[in-house]
C-alpha cells in the first residue's frame, strides 16, 4: 500500500493498542484511505511499563510508516487499553501520551497534534459516520459497556475483572464450561460434551476423560456410561490443571462452548444464552434511549462472533441502532483525521 505515497500527501496515524497487541494504520488525511499497517506487542497503558510500551509503539509505527513518509504525518490518534480521553491526568492517559510522544520522536515523526483515548472510545469512533455520542459494548476476554458523550467515556458498567465482574465475557464463558464439567462429574449437572472437550483442552489423560472407557455404543450425552470412580478421577485431574494456570486463561475455553452449542449441546447453548443475557443487562444499566447508537466490538461479537445472533435481538429490543466494528484502528484513524482538520486535541 505504501506505493501510493507521494511527497505532497498529508498523512495521519491511527493506533489501537490493546491488551494483547498494538495495531497501527497509516492513512491519507483527506479521505482516510489506508496506506500502511504495522503491529507489535501489548499496548495496555497501565500494565505495560512505559519503556516497553514505547518500544512496541515504535515497532508498529515503523512498520506502518515508511521512513520517507514520516515527515508528512500531520496528526496522530491512539486508542489505548488502560487509558481514557476523559481525564488527561489519568495514569493510563499520562503513560500512553508519554510513550507515544517518545516513540514518534524516536522515528522522526513531526511533533504535530496527538490525541489519546481508550481503545473502547476509539472502537466507538470506528462506526460509520464517526459518532460522538452513544453506547459502546466490548465483549472479548473481558466485558464492559460505556456511555460515550462528545467522544469521551462518561459512564462505565462492569469491566470489573475476572474476580468481580466481566459478566458474559470470554472468561465467564470459559469458567462456565469448566463448571459444567465439574457439575456433570459430581452429579449436580446434566451430561454435556463440554466435560470431555474441557478435559482434552487442559491436557487430562485420555483414560479419565468422560466416555473414554465407555462401551462403543455410549455417546457423549449418555450419563450412565460414566461410572462414579471415573467421575472422581476426572475431578482429581481437572482441578489441578485449572489451578495451575492464571484464572483469566479460562477465556481460551470459550470457543469450545461455541463449538458444542453448534452441535446442539443443551448445556453449551444455555451458557451462551446466559452470556447474551448478561451482556444485555450490562447495556440496559446504561439506560439506552430509543434511536440511540450502540457500537459493539470484541472477539465474541461481530459478524462471526459466537454471541452475535443471540445478542442482536436483545440489544435491538432497546430500540437502539446497532453497529458491529472489528477494532479501534479505523476509529483512531477517523479521530486523527478530525484532529488534522481542526478537531480538539485531548
Amino acid at each position: 500500500m505504501s506505493n501510493d505515497l507521494n511527497q505532497d500527501l498529508d498523512l495521519v496515524i491511527g493506533l489501537d493498542a490493546g491488551g494483547t497487541r498494538t495495531r497501527v494504520v497509516l492513512a491519507a488525511a483527506h479521505d482516510g484511505r489506508p496506506l500502511g499497517e504495522g503491529a507489535a506487542g501489548p499496548g495496555n497503558a497501565l500494565t505495560v511499563p512505559v519503556p516497553r510500551l514505547t518500544a512496541h509503539l515504535a515497532e508498529a509505527i515503523a512498520t506502518a510508516v515508511p521512513e520517507r513518509a514520516r515527515g508528512n504525518v500531520v496528526a496522530v490518534a491512539g486508542g489505548f487499553a488502560g487509558a481514557t480521553a476523559a481525564s488527561p491526568d489519568d495514569p493510563g492517559h499520562v503513560n500512553a501520551r508519554s510513550a507515544l510522544t517518545a516513540a514518534l520522536a524516536r522515528l522522526g515523526v513531526p511533533p504535530g497534534p496527538v490525541t489519546v483515548c481508550s481503545d473502547i472510545e476509539a472502537a466507538f469512533a470506528a462506526a460509520p459516520g464517526t459518532p460522538a455520542d452513544g453506547l459502546a459494548l466490548v465483549a472479548g476476554t473481558g466485558a464492559v459497556a460505556l456511555r460515550v458523550a462528545d467522544r469521551r467515556a462518561t459512564v462505565t458498567v462492569d469491566g470489573d475483572g475476572w474476580l468481580l465482574g466481566d459478566d458474559g465475557s470470554g472468561f465467564w464463558i470459559g469458567r462456565s464450561a469448566v463448571r459444567a464439567g465439574l457439575r456433570m462429574a459430581d452429579g449436580r449437572g446434566p451430561a454435556t460434551a463440554l466435560a470431555a472437550a474441557v478435559g482434552r483442552a487442559l491436557g487430562l489423560p485420555g483414560e479419565v476423560l468422560p466416555y473414554a472407557t465407555a462401551t462403543a455404543t455410549a455417546t457423549a450425552t449418555d450419563g450412565a456410561a460414566w461410572a462414579r470412580p471415573h467421575r472422581e478421577a476426572y475431578r482429581r485431574h481437572l482441578l489441578p490443571a485449572v489451578m495451575a494456570d492464571a484464572p483469566i486463561r479460562l477465556a481460551r475455553l470459550a470457543p469450545l462452548v461455541a463449538e458444542a452449542a453448534a452441535e446442539r449441546d443443551a448445556v453449551a447453548e444455555a451458557i451462551l444464552d446466559e452470556a447474551a443475557n448478561q451482556l444485555a443487562d450490562t447495556v440496559r444499566a446504561l439506560e439506552p434511549r430509543p434511536g440511540e447508537r450502540i457500537v459493539a466490538t470484541g472477539g465474541l461479537l461481530g459478524p462471526d462472533g459466537p454471541l452475535t445472533t443471540r445478542l442482536t435481538p436483545r440489544l435491538k429490543a432497546f430500540g437502539a441502532t446497532l453497529d458491529w466494528v472489528a477494532d479501534g484502528s479505523r476509529g483512531a484513524v477517523a479521530l486523527a483525521r478530525l484532529l488534522a482538520h481542526g478537531g480538539e486535541a485531548r
